[in-house]
């Protein structure tokens, strides 16, 4: 799809000025900026919006979003710039509205274990200032992103297998909607039983039906032990089962992430590391010191009656760090076997039952393609993705790129599964929607209808077109 060839909606000078009666100098119009706003970290082509404005506060944004509604002007919600399906493509130009100054963490309520923070603040931002409370944000998408824009993906990550995804740790929002108006939803009490689930319809709604502009979140306590270890295996089918084994045993272990020999290869060259080019497990356990030494040692035989060779492991922080740095680079190691190119991201979830089977058939059609595509994932809750490097200007490579995509997709949804277990939908997973959903995507229809009648909020995304 040429996303930047979608019609676009007229925006004037004089909608310019009233804008910036708004926000006063936090506006561009530069192509530079616009174009930066335009674009994600993937193949996906830039669609940039015609303004783009820097918010510094819930009012300011329901202002800027009145204002839109009046003129008919869409409106896409930007945060880091991180997401990787084309969520921030501005189809039909319009307003960005930059979150990324709304960056105040508002406050920490240490005793109850939760904390308010703008939507602009980054979960490395949120543990920094957390870090002498003894409690952490344990969501971990990979990258920096704000935590606004974590709620409009549904982010999840390494960590999820243990803390869950944000649609666990999210318990309250303030959201402007589509007309303007400032609503609150949820509240900080653990459960309530009032009402429909404000809260978590606009988790995972990708701006198409508000922008989020404040979080309480669920905080954890930071674990006695922590304690990782790094295993490789002969077969890729050995590690899954290890991961089968290890969860069906009950083991609260905190992350179980897996790199296949491709992975493991990009990242010894990038990150100067020395792993075996084998399928590899990055484990990390948390708990007491007797609890962390237990879940050791059971995962290590279970790992060594599935062929895992040498279990590597520390409870040193330095240490730990540097057993993990092959998986937290894996994206920058992944771009940098072929310079120049553009990822194809794609990510799905299973049955924990079904992973190796899917696993180990996708990476059979990946060698078959003749295309580069490391494996990664987080294999605890079945979550895997493939990194998929093309030229972006080869529309060959392209074809086959979307073509293996397609074929991972069908192949998870007949396990039943899903296409996307942490990435969203964007305009990249569109089409697999009523696949996945079949009649539920007419009522999210309905839903968006009744909330966004004029289809200003990040207009393209999400729903297929009927």
């Amino acid at each position: 799809m040429n996303l930047a060839s979608a019609s676009r909606a007229l925006v004037s000078e004089d909608f310019i000025e009233d804008l910036r009666a708004i926000v006063g100098d936090r506006l561009s119009t530069g192509a530079s900026v616009c174009e930066q706003h335009g674009q994600d970290l993937t193949y996906h082509p830039a669609a940039p919006p015609d303004v783009v404005v820097f918010a510094t506060s819930t009012e300011e944004v329901s202002r800027i979003v009145k204002l839109c509604a009046a003129a008919n002007v869409p409106v896409i919600p930007y945060g880091a710039g991180t997401s990787l399906e084309g969520h921030l493509a501005a189809l039909r130009g319009g307003v960005s509205i930059d979150l990324s100054q709304m960056n105040e963490v508002v406050s920490v309520n240490a005793d109850d274990m939760d904390v308010i923070v703008q939507a602009g603040v980054t979960r490395k931002q949120l543990n920094q200032h957390l870090h002498n409370t003894g409690l952490f944000f344990p969501v971990d998408p990979g990258a920096d992103a704000t935590l606004g824009g974590m709620v409009a993906t549904r982010a999840s990550g390494t960590n999820a297998v243990r803390y869950g995804t944000m649609r666990e740790n999210v318990l309250a929002l303030t959201v402007v909607m589509a007309d303007g108006r400032i609503v609150h939803t949820g509240s900080r009490a653990r459960k309530s039983s009032t009402g429909y689930d404000l809260t978590h319809l606009m988790v995972g709604s990708e701006g198409t039906l508000g922008v989020v502009t404040e979080v309480t979140l669920k905080l954890h306590g930071i674990a006695e032990a922590i304690s990782a270890a790094v295993v490789p295996f002969e077969t890729l089918e050995g590690a899954v089962n290890s991961v089968i084994q290890t969860i069906q045993c009950g083991v609260p272990i905190a992350r179980i992430e897996l790199l296949d020999e491709v992975q493991v290869m990009a990242s010894n060259l990038y990150s100067k590391t020395d792993n075996p080019e084998q399928p590899t497990l990055f484990l990390e356990f948390n708990g007491s010191e007797a609890s962390v030494r237990e879940q050791t040692e059971l995962v290590r035989d279970i790992c060594d009656e599935n062929g895992g060779g040498e279990f590597r492991w520390s409870i040193r922080h330095e240490e730990r760090e540097k057993l993990w740095e092959a998986r937290h680079n894996a994206a920058y190691a992944n771009m940098a076997l072929r310079p120049g190119c553009k990822i194809m991201v794609t990510d799905a979830c299973v049955p924990i039952s079904k992973l190796a089977t899917c696993l180990l058939e996708t990476r059979r059609d990946i060698d078959e393609s003749g295309m580069l595509a490391p494996i990664v994932g987080h294999v605890g809750d079945g979550n895997f993705h493939l990194t998929i490097l093309l030229d972006p200007e080869d529309d060959n490579a392209i074809t086959r790129a979307h073509a293996l995509n397609d074929r991972m997709i069908r192949r998870v949804l007949e396990m039943g599964g899903t296409c996307s277990g942490e990435h969203g939908v964007g305009v990249g997973k569109m089409e697999y929607m009523e696949d996945e959903h079949g009649e539920g995507v007419a009522v999210m229809r309905q839903i968006k209808q009744a909330l966004d009648p004029q289809n200003i909020m990040n207009p393209g995304k999400i729903l297929p077109a009927r």
